[in-house]
């Protein structure tokens, strides 16, 4: 078992801009208030721009993990980010990239045992290639000094046994990357299928456990959507949950984003397309907003009246992955909002949930149209929610009494592919700027990634984006990446590199 750190170093970190989790917070805000360095003022072409570049073994699409402080052995004190690659190596580089070698590295293949990624042409889509092994965004526990990373590989033991497709939740010490509570521990369950099961949304730690979700590739079948919960110092199995044990599919995809967690520890998680049979004595949740409490059991839900329309047209709610709103003053205090490719996005009760009407949504707080489907999750900051749907502009909304408002303004600039997540940095409750990686649709060609940012105080003015020379360019796109705004850096996950910007 790897030492654990003390109490000091954490302690002091607490005070520092840190990234532990998808999205910043388990409310999936998608912003940090501790940016001091990046402002509207001064992020513009002339004086921030492309500052190098990490390269790595594999493409990266969970979002890159930042913690200032950390102390290396036989290294000295860095800030660090951590960043997964789908080659299913983890590097812990210095953030400033002093040195540009990692400070370490671990890779969980072992080609001498027959031990690789899983092949892209083996799940049979091309989502992701050529090779799956780490996607989903890791999550920090500061208090212990752990790394929660979740790893795909093909075994391949020899003739007188069959190719396994195995799981694995690694538990990293963030000093050296070592091992953990005997870990790592192979994910298991009945009618668990390794091969077709492909874990999307980022993970979440709450309530001692670390929370685990699955999907699938392409929908290529049989697969299921699955909740795990595993305990986050001993990496026992704790929970587990299949959301449609009955017909299958409802996997959690939500445009790789993570579950939410509320103060009371509740999770939420949004499910794909598949059969909703709940509401007549069944057990399948397809196209639903689920309530868990801690031990997994669904305690609430909100399915849209016309789910089967969905699930026909492919026009899944889990889509995009849920927001939880900071309390709100009116008759709705707790409100979680979530959307889906049907361009709905709805604001709902997270108290009174209403489960499933069949003739319309009477109990959403509120249902409100965008111009294309939501392939993404919103972003609250100070009052405000900003959305970016597919073929649309950036969007804020204004949030009054637990209501949004029409928009305040969009973005000059039309995003004709499935949309982003956004990211808001600020410092506090100003100089706030909205970033957004451009990327492709599912089958467009290779391109590279551009990074834009939008002033929130008005987005409508775009203060940067990378393809404005070759000096800022990025590295080839993946879909649905998200950046890492930290400590006056952003950075940029992309086709086997990390590209970093700042000030020159």
């Amino acid at each position: 078992m790897a030492r654990s750190l003390g109490p000091l170093f954490f302690l002091a970190s607490l005070a520092a801009p840190q990234v532990l989790t998808s999205q910043y917070d388990n409310a999936r805000t998608s912003s940090t208030v501790t940016e001091t360095q990046l402002t509207p003022a001064n992020v513009n072409p002339g004086q921030f721009g492309k500052l190098f570049s990490l390269a790595v073994d594999g493409d990266v699409y969970a979002q890159p993990l930042f913690v200032p402080r950390v102390p290396i052995p036989g290294k000295g004190t860095h800030d660090v980010i951590f960043v997964a690659t789908e080659h299913n190596s983890v590097y812990a580089f210095d953030a400033a990239a002093q040195p540009a070698t990692p400070l370490w590295k671990v890779n969980f293949n072992n080609p001498a045992g027959a031990v690789t990624p899983v092949p892209g042409q083996d799940v049979f889509c091309p989502f992701i290639q050529p090779e799956i092994g780490i996607t989903p965004t890791p999550t920090i526990d500061l208090a212990t000094g752990t790394l929660y990373v979740l790893a795909r590989t093909k075994e391949n033991p020899g003739l007188l046994k069959s190719t396994r497709y195995v799981h694995k939740l690694h538990a990293l010490a963030i000093t050296t990357g070592a091992e953990k509570y005997g870990g790592p521990a192979e994910i298991k369950a009945n009618g668990f299928d390794g091969l077709h099961e492909l874990p999307r949304a980022g993970l979440l730690l709450v309530n001692g456990s670390v929370i685990l979700t699955w999907a699938s590739s392409c929908d290529v079948k049989p697969y299921t959507g699955w909740v795990m919960a595993y305990d986050a110092q001993s990496l026992a199995q704790k929970a587990v949950l299949n959301v449609a044990p009955d017909a299958g599919e409802s996997g959690i995809w939500q445009a790789d984003m993570a579950p939410a967690a509320d103060e009371q520890g509740s999770i939420y998680l949004a499910t794909g397309n598949g059969k909703f049979t709940a509401a007549t004595g069944g057990r399948d949740y397809g196209d639903s907003l689920l309530k868990l409490d801690a031990s997994l059991k669904i305690v609430d839900f909100f399915t849209p009246f016309n789910e089967r329309k969905l699930n026909a047209e492919d026009d899944d709610l889990g889509s995009g992955g849920p927001l939880l709103l900071p309390p709100q003053s009116g008759p709705h205090a707790r409100l979680v909002l979530i959307g889906g490719k049907g361009g709905d996005l709805y604001s709902i009760d997270r108290d009174r949930m209403g489960k499933y009407h069949a003739d319309a949504d009477v109990d959403a707080v509120q249902r409100i149209h965008l111009r294309g489907g939501l392939y993404s999750t919103p972003a609250y900051w100070n009052g405000h929610v900003f959305a970016l749907a597919r073929g649309d502009y950036l969007t804020d909304f204004p949030l009054d009494r637990g209501q949004l408002g029409k928009p305040l303004k969009t973005g000059a600039h039309r995003f004709s592919n499935s949309g982003s997540t956004p990211v808001i940095s600020s410092n506090g409750k100003r100089d706030a700027i909205v970033w957004l990686i451009e990327s492709k649709s599912w089958n467009g060609a290779d391109r590279p990634s551009i990074l834009h940012a939008y002033d929130a105080a008005d987005v409508g003015r775009e203060l940067f984006a990378s393809d404005n020379s070759a000096r800022d360019g990025a590295g080839l796109t993946l879909r649905f990446v998200v950046p890492t705004v930290a400590a006056g850096r952003v950075y940029v996950g992309a086709k086997r590199r990390v590209d970093v910007y700042g000030l020159r």
